[in-house]
């Protein structure tokens, strides 16, 4: 697969925080056995992440939702909030209930905690200032992990 290059500017196709991007953008991933219910996943880019069935220290796959989520608006809302002040402490808590009932297994009661600190000053009043408009855009619209589990899109499942 091929990174889809913006026509104009060069870059790669995505979403930023000043302008989202209309275009459709492949994205896509491989997921590989590597052993008894562990897998790793690679990307196109060559970067890999081991996934298992909490085994050991590995990440599970809801995990991995979980830290998809975190990260996805963690990005968005640095970008935004760094361009006034560096943080002093910036940590994002994802946290959900696992539940099995009539609909399967799911996640229920997700919540994302901003704990964000800047340092003092008109530069980190400035950051400071911004930080709930840009988590709630992040949320509301940015975030694109986040938006596609809000808006529940339908997942083809095949065998080839």
């Amino acid at each position: 697969m091929e990174a889809v290059r913006h026509p104009v500017t060069g870059s790669l196709a995505c979403g930023s925080v000043d302008h989202m991007t209309t275009d459709s953008a492949h994205r896509g991933i491989r997921i590989e056995r590597t052993g008894p219910s562990t897998f790793v996943a690679v990307n196109e880019r060559g970067g890999r992440l081991t996934m298992s069935q909490a085994n050991g220290l590995d990440f599970t796959p809801v995990e991995l939702l979980l830290a998809a989520i975190g990260g996805c608006t963690s990005i968005d809302v640095d970008l935004v909030t760094s361009r006034r002040a560096e943080p002093d402490r910036f940590e994002v808590l994802v946290d959900a209930e696992k539940v099995r009932d009539e609909a399967g297994n799911h996640l229920t009661d997700l919540q994302v905690i901003f704990r964000v600190s800047f340092p003092d000053g008109e530069a980190g009043d400035k950051a400071r200032a911004v930080l709930p408009d840009i988590a709630k855009k992040s949320h509301d619209r940015l975030c694109t992990v986040s938006r596609t589990i809000e808006l529940g899109p339908h997942i083809e499942t095949r065998i080839e």
